[in-house]
This record gives C-alpha cells, structure tokens and sequence, in this order.
C-alpha cells in the first residue's frame, strides 16, 4: 500500500438530501476520508451532520450525488455509532454484543475483542446494561460498530454527555482505530473536541461544508480578527490615535487597551504611533481570535448567506 497517499475510503461527492416540503438538509457536500485518517465533521445543532452520516453509511439515500465507500478494489465493512445506541437493558454488555454478532453471522469471539479494544473489562462485560454508566455505554455502543473488524469507524456525537475522564477515554479509542489503519469519521458541535483528534476537519452549517482542511490550515485561511493589547499612560488620548489609524476600540479598562487591527496596521506601526504622539506604552501584545471563536464566526455568517438566499 502507498503509505504517501493512502486510499480514500469514504469518497462523497456533490452530495444533497431534500426532504418533503423542499426542506434541504444537505447541498453539495463533498468530502474524503482516508485509511488511517480521523476526519472531524463539526457544525451547529441542525447542520445536517447526523442526516450526512446516515446518507454515508446507507442508512438513508441522498437525493443527489454519489458515495463511494472502501479502496478502490474493494467494498469495506463500515461500523458507525449514529445517534442514541440502543441495548436490551436487562441484558450484559457481553450478551448485546454476541446477540449482534450472530444476527450480523460474525464469530461469537468478535464480542471480547471488541469490548477489550474499548476498555471495558470483563467485569464489565458482564454486567446489565441498565446499569452502565453513560460513558460505558457510549463505549459499548463504539464496540458493537466494531464487530465486524471494520475498514470505516463512523461515530456521531461518541463525546456528548460524557465526563472528563470518558471523554478522554473515547479520544484514546479513536486515535488507536486510525492506528490500526480505519478510516475514522467522527461529528460534533464542539470543535474543541474535534480539534484534539482530527488530522482533518470540516465545518458543515446549514448543509453546506463551509470549510475544510487541517487544524493549521484552517487557522491560516479562515478569516481571523487580530487584535493589538496596550498599556499606556494615557487611555484617551490613546484611543484618539487609534481611531485616526482607523482602528476600533474592541475593549478598553483602566489603562489597557484593545484595538482590532486592520490588514494594512500591524502592532509595531500602532507603537510607533503611540509613542509618537507622547504616550508612554508600558506593555503591547498581538492577540488573535481562538480557532472556536473563527469557528462561530463562520458559521454565522454562513447561516446568514443562507437565509438571505431562501428570502
């Protein structure tokens, strides 16, 4: 295999998903997920994600384009974890999962190996359902998506509800799936979430994948707003020098200052001209927006575009 350029294992293009009434869940989406790759879908409630994870798992068709999934040569077993997972409550976890396996005619063995690839014990296993913990569930309900030794790992939401400790216990989980060479597709609305896992992320609001790329190149091509922090002597008639530099106060205590930057200012010509106008500038620091901020900031403006279209 070419380690250079693995294959694509999820291939969607130009995808789309109309509903009754012509609502549009979906508009265009194109995406590729490689073998040993994590890709974080991220998106606000209601961006379609989940309807996007179904369409690319078979669980429901698109109106519009095509979804290829597994290596070229060959179809690959898909394993997803897509919305709440559903267990007979009296029964172990062991139990549900051998249940599984035999309906799905995989060996009976798959139900150990998965719960062990999890992190649930034996003890564990063994235990009712109804009296797993949320994170233990989330756990069982990645192991069943795992019966079938899968080349594709889909998982919707597998982080929401959990605590510190389950949540880092699901990042674990998925980063070994890539290690092992799975193509590992995953959603949330947190991209803080997404951002510690993912080698690539997409931003999906109102249907549309607005944005896509690594976490650095995401930081680098998004549109960010940068601010320069001072600290001067003289509060106003440093905001007076700003505002002739054409630049607007974003926050302002005491002393300290905060100027949203312009492409054409950077923060050593805002000293030079403080310092040039008499103001003694104690402390200066470039600030930019965290890559969640940006985040919102797209979306917003997305969902804005979107709503002008459909007025």
């Amino acid at each position: 295999m070419d380690t250079t350029h693995p294959p694509a294992m999820i291939d969607a293009r130009e995808v789309g998903k109309t509903y009754r009434g012509d609502v549009r869940a979906l508009d265009g989406v194109t995406l590729r997920v490689a073998a040993g790759e994590i890709y974080g879908l991220v998106g606000p409630n209601g961006a379609g994600k989940t309807t996007l994870l179904r369409t690319l798992t078979g669980l429901m068709a698109p109106t519009s384009g095509s979804i290829r999934t597994g290596a070229a040569e060959s179809a690959a077993v898909i394993g997803s974890l897509i919305e709440s997972p559903a267990f007979y409550p009296s029964m172990s976890g062991h139990r549900n999962l051998t249940l599984l396996c035999a309906y799905w005619g995989a060996h009976g063995a798959a139900a150990d190996r998965a719960l062990e690839l999890v992190g649930l014990t034996t003890r564990d296993g063994r235990r009712s359902f109804r009296h797993y913990s949320l994170g233990m569930k989330q756990r069982l309900g990645i192991a069943a998506a795992l019966l079938g030794d899968p080349g594709i790992v889909v998982l919707d939401e597998p982080t929401n509800g959990l605590d510190p400790e389950a949540i880092a216990g699901v990042r674990d989980i998925v980063r070994n799936l890539r290690d092992q060479g799975c193509a590992v597709l995953l959603s949330s609305h947190l991209l803080g979430e997404v951002e510690q896992v993912a080698d690539r992320i997409g931003v999906l609001s109102a249907g549309r994948l607005v944005a896509e790329g690594t976490v650095a190149e995401l930081r680098h091509t998004l549109r960010s707003r940068r601010w320069v922090e001072v600290d001067v002597d003289d509060a106003r008639k440093a905001t007076d020098v700003g505002l002739k530099l054409g630049l607007a106060v974003a926050d302002g205590s005491g002393g300290r200052l905060r100027f949203e930057l312009s492409d054409a200012i950077e923060p050593h010509e805002v000293n030079r001209t403080l310092v040039g106008a008499g103001i003694r500038v104690n402390a200066i620091a470039e600030i930019g927006d965290s890559l969640e901020a940006t985040f919102f900031d797209l979306i917003s403006d997305a969902t804005q575009s979107d709503e002008r279209n459909h007025r």
